[in-house]
């Protein structure tokens, strides 16, 4: 059956404009903050290659699943799945898996606004010196200050939040598109600027040999189970973001090599904080392996101490911020699309009920650093609960059930209609991975994050 439906909330106007938005979807805080410090960890290079392994072979295929069921259906991403569903003949309790997407994204914003919040607050504390000449006791003393003041994060969490909801207030065309048509190439410029500049420090090679030469003896099982996930997350999949955009996809445009060019441009901002930032570590014999704290109690030591550390250390905290913003629109994306659908509402309202909804659910995020920090669900702060529902249960969830749905519940003719590849046996090698590799790969993350493996 040849797709005819078009999206009630518009289309991309190009190629390049749906390049940029899922980029922006795919790019955000896993990317400038997570990568460099799980390589470390693992590392260097030799987690590299198997991080990239993973984006080919797992990745990627999902992508492509999740952007051709998005076109086909043309809907939020429950809509979406009741609709295909239905189309194939299949179990109507499929649409459960778009519900699981849109939850998973509305929840993993909640706390992600927080977060993002603190990258504000470093932009500001960096414009008015405040890591200058500072020390580790500084610095960690400015980072605990934010995180037991409850106000100074609520006024964060609360400012990148109202700049979330104005741009998806104002359409696809008129938000979505516009924002990421000037947050994408400022990312990118500011990444390009920090990566100068450490080429300057003196630690340059360093940091280049750290990153790309690999050592395969510190490959251990969990290393290659942390790059799979790693994979997987980091471009957006399993949470209805790429199924929205894709949604608003122009029938004529490539699905295959759009999502390669949106993998390869999430997986060189990766490497491009690793190559800005681990130069920057050794120059200033930071520790390597920091993990979360890398980005907001080790880095700003090295820029209060280094020549030009004033100016780098502000591009650096924008960029998080940009990284940030252009995934947050993503995450409220497919909720504020089913509300539209649903419940009568216009883009606006439903941008205010979602965005109040997030909102009022990420101040849990805010209290577990600091008034509610000894209340646990499960031995887990609502922090803590939120992140590991989300990343370790509902995402590979939803990534495999998309898999599976995309390889063997849709008609082949179908897929093969959307993809509308000239070669045949480039659908057959997406067909093959999307049917046994990918779904086998993220069952076994799934039980690895479990406690099974």
């Amino acid at each position: 059956m040849t797709q005819t439906k078009k999206s009630i909330h518009g289309e991309w106007s190009s190629r390049f404009a749906f390049i940029l938005a899922a980029t922006g979807s795919a790019v955000g805080l896993g990317n400038i903050w997570k990568f460099p410090y799980i390589a470390g960890e693992n590392g260097g290079g030799a987690f590299v290659i198997v991080y990239l392994l993973c984006i080919l072979l797992i990745g990627l295929p999902i992508m492509i699943a999740e952007s051709l069921i998005g076109r086909r259906g043309r809907q939020s991403p429950i809509n979406t799945m009741s609709d295909l569903a239905d189309e194939a003949n299949a179990d109507p309790r499929w649409h459960y898996v778009g519900w699981l997407g849109v939850i998973a994204g509305f929840l993993i914003l909640s706390y992600y606004s927080v977060i993002a919040g603190w990258g504000l607050s470093y932009v500001f504390k960096a414009f008015f010196g405040g890591f200058s000449g500072a020390d580790g006791t500084t610095i960690k003393d400015t980072f605990s200050g934010l995180m037991n003041s409850p106000p100074q994060q609520i006024f964060w969490h609360s400012i990148f939040m109202l700049a979330t909801m104005l741009v998806v207030s104002k359409g696809v065309a008129g938000g979505l598109e516009k924002a990421v048509r000037f947050l994408m190439p400022g990312l990118f410029t500011i990444l390009m600027l920090l990566v100068a500049y450490a080429m300057t420090t003196g630690a340059y090679e360093q940091g280049i040999n750290f990153l790309f030469n690999p050592d395969f003896s510190k490959i251990t099982g969990q290393a290659v189970l942390t790059a799979m996930g790693h994979a997987f997350f980091t471009l957006s999949l399993g949470m209805g973001a790429i199924m929205v955009y894709g949604s608003y996809l122009p029938n004529s445009i490539s699905i295959t090599r759009t999502s390669i060019l949106i993998a390869g441009a999430d997986t060189a901002v990766a490497l491009l904080a690793g190559i800005a930032i681990f130069p920057i570590v050794f120059a200033n014999n930071l520790e390597i392996a920091a993990g979360p704290g890398l980005i907001f109690q080790t880095l700003p030591i090295a820029f209060g101490n280094m020549t030009g550390g004033w100016l780098f250390g502000i591009l650096f905290f924008v960029l998080l911020v940009f990284a940030a913003l252009s995934s947050s629109i993503s995450l409220i994306e497919p909720a504020v699309a089913w509300l539209v659908e649903n419940k009568a509402v216009d883009r606006k309202k439903a941008c205010v009920w979602a965005g109040l909804a997030t909102w009022v659910i990420g101040l849990g995020t805010v209290f577990s650093f600091n008034v509610w920090s000894d209340f646990k669900i499960f031995d887990r702060t609502i922090f803590d609960l939120l992140d590991y529902l989300t990343a370790n249960l509902l995402l590979p969830i939803g990534g495999f059930c998309v898999a599976v749905f995309a390889g063997w519940i849709m008609k082949p003719e179908d897929s093969e209609h959307e993809l509308r590849s000239s070669r045949p046996i480039h659908y057959q090698i997406w067909w093959f991975l999307v049917r046994y590799v990918s779904p086998a790969a993220v069952f076994l993350v799934f039980l690895n994050v479990v406690g099974v493996l």
